[in-house]
């Protein structure tokens, strides 16, 4: 009889590793859409808030997989899970990639953000239960995975459609990347987690009522609202940095590489804000994370030189990267750990919609001003809401313990 790996075993961490993996190659329905957007838009000539309609759907796409497969999850574990994003990434490219209108070229990005919603709530709902002492480092590690792929595919992708043109591009990206996930998930992935295991993995003094004074359902609400606050204002330079450094003249080629530097800061970012939460919890890390971001977007109002563009974004890449892992980190510590897959999903889901409409939204902003710069303050304000939030919850947790 087979004995199921310890958490934070040898195994797990091999386990780990083909995670990341995963994570890696999915993530590129998040960040294709970015770097494709100019050339997209001049293609099949339409506004900027209509061509950033492509990201809104993959974005709506992203979130409506995440619950769907995340509940999946819970239910059969990670293969199946890997083997249904596989496919529908694959067929969404290809969608994209002979796409003969606008309308069906979006349509097709909702199925690839479908597709690559495995690269987030799944791989960390599914990671969290191979770890109790590195819970935090295990979660942000998986979800550092999303922007290594920010980090590697940006300048791939940019490079393939100067030189192949977009179409062909997405295609090879398709294919290329269902094959390499079902592979992976086939050789490194086929174990589950026992449930006994999991069971056991609870944060200690992980309930909502007896933390908070608070219902799961309320818990659940509150993180998602401040989840879309926080991801309107994220998605400002991420959804538009390419499409900014365009219109101030410097070349969407070096709005890719900053893409590729704000990814590679946030790599950083969601590592260190792993060991962070192991120390202080989700919670005050997710405060840090707002904190931070909100003062990287405001250096964008006053910094344009190509040079302080790059050092800004590096920033912002640095400063923003802990955020989306904490809710994942929160959900353990405060949610029963048989429900993670679908309640880290459910926020997550928010989450993207909170970039879908921060992605179309500043679009719509700069379509009626002419700049950025009330997008800018737009994302500053989305940004402060999430902050108050925090800051009541982590109120409400000092005022429950001390009357515990």
């Amino acid at each position: 009889m087979n004995v199921a790996p310890a958490p934070d075993s040898a195994a797990a961490w091999l386990r780990l590793a083909a995670t990341i993996l995963v994570a890696t190659v999915g993530g590129v329905g998040m960040w294709s859409v970015v770097v494709a957007l100019p050339v997209v838009q001049a293609d099949f000539a339409v506004p900027r808030a209509e061509a950033s309609l492509a990201f809104t759907l993959t974005m709506v796409g992203g979130a409506t997989g995440g619950v769907v497969l995340g509940r999946l999850l819970d239910r059969a574990g990670i293969l199946p899970v890997l083997l249904v994003g596989a496919v529908l990434l694959a067929v969404g490219y290809v969608g994209a990639a002979y796409a003969g209108s606008f309308a069906a070229y979006a349509i097709a990005h909702g199925v690839i953000g479908f597709g690559s919603s495995i690269a987030l709530g799944p791989l960390m709902a599914d990671i969290s239960h191979w770890f109790v002492r590195r819970r935090g480092v295990a979660v942000t590690l998986t979800s550092a995975g999303n922007y290594v792929a920010g980090t590697v595919w940006s300048p791939v992708v940019q490079h393939l459609i100067a030189s192949i043109g977009w179409r062909s591009t997405h295609a090879g990206i398709g294919i290329a990347s269902g094959i390499a996930i079902v592979l992976i998930g086939l050789i490194a992935m086929r174990g589950r987690a026992p449930d006994a295991r999991a069971a056991a993995n609870v944060v200690p003094g992980g309930n909502a009522t007896g933390a908070l004074g608070l219902s799961f359902f309320s818990l659940q609400v509150l993180l998602c609202v401040a989840s879309v606050c926080c991801c309107v204002a994220m998605s400002m330079p991420q959804v538009h940095i390419v499409a900014y450094c365009g219109d101030l003249g410097y070349g969407v080629a070096h709005g890719a590489d900053m893409l590729a530097v704000m990814m590679a800061a946030g790599i950083v970012s969601r590592i260190g804000s792993g060991f962070i939460a192991d120390r202080v919890g989700g919670l005050r890390t997710l405060l840090l994370g707002s904190v931070l971001q909100g003062t990287a977007l405001a250096l964008y109002l006053f910094y344009n030189g190509l040079v302080s563009l790059y050092v800004v974004s590096a920033l912002f890449g640095l400063f923003q990267g802990g955020i989306v892992p904490s809710y994942a980190i929160i959900v353990r510590e405060y949610f029963p750990p048989q429900q993670a897959g679908a309640r880290v999903g459910i926020v997550l889901m928010t989450s993207m919609f909170g970039m879908a409409l921060g992605g179309w939204l500043s679009g719509l902003i700069f379509d009626l001003t002419g700049s950025y710069s009330a997008a800018f303050l737009n994302g500053l304000g989305f940004n402060a809401v999430n902050i108050t939030i925090v800051l009541w919850l982590l109120y409400r947790r000092r005022t429950s313990m001390a009357y515990a």
